[in-house]
């Protein structure tokens, strides 16, 4: 059994004997008292061995790695130090996760001779690739862009002594657990492994199972719980009206800094249209903005020059903002988990804050399946000096949602596509030669009439069956993947595929 370390209250920096160096940086943030994941956390890895930490998101886990990463590298001189090796390596899912723990990393390092860089997607790989020609001791990276480094062979995984999987269950819902694995294969079988998680599924114990070898484990609240300091609310309100509302609630409360939750990129880009429109200034932040653009907006929104930042669940993880005030759920996630998440960045390192949550008569079932994870009911607010707009355009049809409880990495997808599946390949056996104009010409295009007619001059000896109606063609499917055996994502040993 993994071994569970008690936190005290009279735990302090000072007594988790890190290095003088570390000390000073953390005396220049101005932090004497650890978190409780940090407390927990820095004697484990400290120590050497492997560990599996979850904690509710805002808790300060990011420290609780960097601080005892930075305090093993200082204290123990590389083996074989070369250009491009790194000593440790954290992956991570985002892209701006990637920044704030690579920052972290500088902040509680700069006394140390140590050398961190990040990478990922989205920017020129020309500066990565010079910055690889130096020392690297620490390398945050996402997935993607690290493999693509490796098949270009700027970067040496051979001399990696830490590994650390941060928010690993995000990074297994975005469909990375195949470049994981490919990763896995390139690193010394000696290392040292710490798996960071926001959320404890299944998935992450199978891969902890084969990842880490006789781990510590903590884990310093409730699984998918959320911070007690948050104080969450909700709304009833039509689609069409809660952009309307939305605008109504940071005018009237004189809201200086809110972080804005849609379900699509495109439905983000309208948002923040419509704020703008109303005289609110906003930015959007999903997957098909460019990352200069991500970045400038994010800063924007941090130094408090931009009030009002519209993401899509791309920003749920990796964005801290110091005493951010207000999170809105614009629309409810598909995935409960994904809730906690979101909230998660309000109420963070002891501060209160507000979680505000628009719904739709539409949404009650992703409304009770949230307070069903976080077992508590949302109290729901009426809002009374709120008038809707008069003569309002009629409401667009919206796409179906993914159903309830079918998380993303079920589907096929390519890393970092964002909520857009690559289309079904058509087989060879399904492909159909180009039918001479003249036949085309002469073939009636009513499916009724081309039953009745006669092939080669001769009567059809048995009827067509009538073609089935949209409908039933979508019952049929559903009962045929229902029927299907559902492939297991993890195997319970390394190396061994199920349902492949």
């Amino acid at each position: 059994m993994p071994e569970n370390i008690s936190t005290s209250n009279e735990i302090t920096f000072a007594s988790l004997n890190l290095a003088q160096p570390l000390m000073r940086a953390i005396a220049d943030a101005g932090y004497t008292t650890p978190t409780p994941v940090q407390a927990q956390a820095i004697p484990l890895v400290l120590a050497g061995g492997d560990l599996l930490a979850g904690a509710q998101t805002g808790t300060g886990k990011t420290a609780g790695f960097t601080l005892p990463i930075l305090h093993l590298l200082s204290a123990k001189p590389a083996a074989n130090p070369r250009p491009g090796r790194p000593r440790c390596l954290i992956l991570v899912p985002t892209r701006e996760l990637a920044a704030q723990v690579e920052e972290s990393a500088q902040t509680y390092g700069k006394y140390l001779p140590l050398k961190s860089m990040v990478m990922f997607g989205g920017v020129n790989i020309n500066p990565q690739m010079k910055a690889l020609r130096g020392q690297v001791d620490i390398l945050v990276a996402t997935p993607g862009r690290l493999l693509d480094h490796v098949g270009q062979k700027t970067l040496d995984l051979s001399g990696v002594e830490i590994l650390v999987l941060d928010e690993a269950d995000r990074m297994l819902d975005m469909g990375f657990i195949r470049d994981i694995k490919k990763i896995l294969a390139l690193l010394p079988k000696q290392r040292q492994n710490l798996l960071f998680s926001a959320t404890f599924s299944d998935e992450i114990k199978t891969l902890s199972d084969g990842l880490l070898h006789n781990p510590g484990y903590v884990e310093v609240a409730r699984r998918n719980s959320t911070v007690e300091l948050i104080a969450q609310s909700v709304h009833m309100v039509p689609q069409k009206l809660k952009s309307h509302l939305l605008s109504h609630l940071i005018k009237h409360h004189d809201w200086k800094q809110v972080l804005v939750f849609t379900r699509t990129k495109h439905g983000a880009n309208r948002l923040t249209e419509k704020l703008i429109a109303d005289g609110i200034p906003a930015a959007a932040i999903h997957g098909n903005k460019s990352q200069p653009a991500r970045t400038k907006a994010l800063a924007q929104f941090k130094d408090g020059s931009l009030p009002v930042l519209v993401a899509t669940d791309i920003a749920a993880r990796g964005l801290d903002i110091d005493q951010l005030p207000h999170v809105v759920n614009f629309e409810l996630p598909n995935v409960p988990e994904d809730y906690v998440h979101r909230i998660g960045r309000t109420g963070r390192a002891g501060s209160s804050g507000a979680a505000i949550s628009l719904v739709d008569k539409e949404e009650l079932q992703f409304l009770r399946d949230i307070e069903r994870l976080i077992k508590r009911e949302i109290p729901v607010v009426a809002i009374d000096n709120f008038a809707p707009p008069a003569n309002l355009p009629a409401e667009a049809p919206r796409p179906p949602r993914q159903a309830q409880g079918q998380r993303r990495n079920n589907a096929p997808r390519t890393a970092g596509a964002g909520n857009r599946h690559q289309p079904p390949r058509e087989s060879q056996g399904q492909k159909q030669k180009p039918r001479n104009p003249q036949q085309r010409e002469q073939q009636p295009r009513n499916p009724q009439q081309r039953e009745q007619q006669p092939r080669n001059g001769q009567p059809s000896a048995k009827p067509r069956p009538a073609q089935k109606t949209t409908e039933q063609q979508h019952q049929s499917e559903a009962a045929r993947h229902q029927a299907m055996p559902q492939p297991a994502l993890f195997s319970p040993k390394p190396g061994v595929r199920r349902g492949r």
